[in-house]
């Protein structure tokens, strides 16, 4: 029994429910929307990775073959991502977009395969890093540095009212958040 809900069209379906469809045969594409480096410590053995910052919902539809009505399920860490990459897809008019409540997270707390690799800091972590580093160092380095702390305190005021973080999508831009090459 499905028990998704729907926002904006939209769906959203537990993790459970997702492998139970994957036990039962049915064939299903779940794109995983982290950065190449959070998907390499672990992801359903059944995603694929495209992060968020370089998803194209176009290509993606494209190649689908001849799949394109079916459900595609979308998943990240807690289920944010996911919903902002939904967003694109219903923005160009693509329908059947489902996205896996409470991410990756929620996957491994069910107990799910997963693929694991190795351990990386998630861009969640990152960005409080970021955000502490940048507010210390507006407060200690020039009297009129409590600028930048404030500037840090907006910016996480407006990811936390938006749902859209700045500092995360330059995060995973970065070098260590890229697809590492095979040795």
């Amino acid at each position: 029994m499905k028990t998704s809900t729907m926002t904006a069209s939209i769906e959203t379906i537990n993790p459970t429910e997702l492998y139970e469809l994957i036990d039962s045969g049915k064939q299903v594409d779940v794109i995983d929307v982290r950065t190449s480096a959070e998907f390499e410590e672990v992801h359903s053995t059944i995603s694929r990775n495209v992060p968020l910052d370089s998803l194209n919902p176009h290509e993606i539809m494209a190649k689908r073959n001849g799949r394109r009505d079916e459900p595609l399920y979308l998943i990240c860490a807690s289920g944010a991502r996911a919903k902002q990459a939904g967003a694109k897809f219903a923005a160009f008019g693509f329908q059947n977009i489902v996205t896996v409540a409470g991410g990756t997270t929620a996957w491994v707390a069910a107990g799910l395969s997963v693929v694991r690799g190795n351990k990386t800091i998630s861009l969640e972590r990152q960005v409080r890093i970021t955000a502490g580093f940048f507010t210390l160092l507006g407060f200690f380095v020039h009297p009129y540095g409590f600028g930048l702390s404030a500037f840090v305190g907006i910016g996480l005021m407006y990811a936390g009212i938006t749902d859209t973080c700045g500092m995360a999508m330059l995060l995973a831009k970065m070098p260590w958040n890229q697809k590492r090459a095979n040795p």
